[in-house]
């Protein structure tokens, strides 16, 4: 691993520090999900495949009241640790799917059966996976 001013090559591939952000900010949401027992925990690397966003995090959650602890974990561990809110978000706990907008990296949370539905391992398949937590 060889760290410059603004880049790390990490096997082979160049990352620049607005990417090294975006996977820094992933791993933290990963981390703040896992936390509070989120399930299923996927972090995906879109930068090769969408403009959407660099990294995608996919979890999900057994009940409504852990998807709404599992979300103020999210929003207050990226507060504290990036001073940054989500720039958008959709959905709710009581829906049973919530999206949290944070530029490069958009987090998913669904209940199972929302998980199943909207299959977004399936039509993101050509993303790399970064980190898989079951």
């Amino acid at each position: 691993m060889i760290i410059d001013h603004c880049s790390l090559i990490i096997g082979g591939a160049v990352l620049n520090s607005s990417e090294l952000d975006a996977l820094e900010l992933a791993r933290h949401i990963v981390d703040a999900i896992a936390d509070k027992k989120g399930e299923d925990v996927l972090l995906l690397d879109i930068q090769d495949i969408s403009i959407l966003a660099d990294y995608f995090v996919i979890g999900s959650a057994a009940s409504e009241r852990q998807a709404r602890a599992i979300i103020e974990g999210v929003k207050q561990e990226v507060r504290q640790a990036f001073d940054r809110t989500p720039l958008h978000v959709e959905g709710g706990a009581a829906t049973g799917w919530v999206l949290m907008d944070y530029g490069g990296v958009v987090v998913h949370l669904f209940s199972p059966e929302m998980r199943a539905y909207y299959d977004l391992e399936g039509l993101w398949r050509d993303a790399r996976v970064v980190v898989r937590m079951l």
